[in-house]
């Protein structure tokens, strides 16, 4: 009994590695349903007409990208097939790399042009400030976009003059963006807002859905999971579901273990 409550640390590394190595080598799949908070961005989304402007920030850098860039291609892909114009834009100095490269990807794969069909702004400084003056004027807060463009010469951006007129905004998030653009943009600038977050913040996103500030919310890698299951497109996220879940099973087995064992020693003294 002591030995087992003194176990080597090393031997729970190798059945962790096992756990995640294992689903990795066999490939197995495990059924990702789609919740209610993730199909509530697909519906708005696939309720768009073609031409719509959709609104993306990209407010995540690469520690995060594990699990916010698998929604943001999941999210790309459903916006290219449905034809509509993506705007995309950062509030993290980390994000514009990972933001250029999934929106540029995504969109040569559909054959969407740059400037008509699609742009990224890049990266601005701010974050409330930057909403605020979107809010009055896209122009004014982003005179040109990644690339230098002008954005006032830019197609893709006909029609639009700031927050008021995109038909959907989502943020991606991996600190505390969402929150500013619900208090800063969405209630005074009266724009449905869809999220994506890490895991370990989807907590505190889920008062701002029950309240409808959120009409939509993707938690993690299972959120991101769930939406490549939505539009019949399994990537990276859906792949990574096996290990993941493998892992969290062995955790629950181990917390069970040594309860046991806690329990067991105790009575026996």
């Amino acid at each position: 009994m002591d030995r087992l409550l003194g176990i080597d640390r090393r031997i729970i590394f190798i059945f962790v590695a096992a756990a995640i190595t294992i689903p990795l080598i066999i490939r197995f799949e495990l059924p990702v349903p789609a919740t209610k908070d993730v199909k509530g961005i697909y519906d708005k989304i696939n309720s768009l007409p073609d031409d719509s402007h959709i609104l993306i920030s990209f407010d995540y850098d690469p520690a995060s990208k594990e699990e916010l860039q698998p929604m943001a291609i999941a999210l790309l892909h459903h916006c290219f097939r449905k034809n509509v114009k993506v705007i995309g834009m950062t509030l993290n100095p980390g994000g514009s790399g990972l933001a250029d490269k999934a929106i540029t990807e995504a969109g040569e794969e559909y054959n969407k042009k740059y400037k008509e069909d699609y742009v990224f702004l890049g990266y601005k400084t701010g974050v409330e400030l930057v909403m605020i003056n979107m809010g009055e004027n896209i122009y004014s807060a982003f005179p040109n976009d990644f690339n230098g463009n002008p954005t006032a010469d830019l197609p893709v951006l006909k029609g639009v003059q700031s927050l008021h007129d995109f038909d959907y905004v989502i943020d991606l998030a991996s600190g505390s963006s969402i929150e500013a653009w619900i208090a800063f943009a969405k209630e005074k600038y009266k724009f449905d807002l869809g999220a994506g977050c890490t895991a370990v913040i989807s907590p505190d996103m889920y008062p701002f859905l029950q309240s409808d500030q959120l009409n939509g919310l993707m938690s993690g890698l299972k959120g991101a999971a769930e939406y490549e299951t939505l539009i019949n497109r399994k990537s990276s996220a859906v792949a990574g579901m096996s290990p993941q879940s493998a892992v969290h099973v062995l955790v629950v087995l181990f917390i069970l273990f040594g309860n046991t064992l806690y329990f067991l020693s105790g009575r026996k003294k």
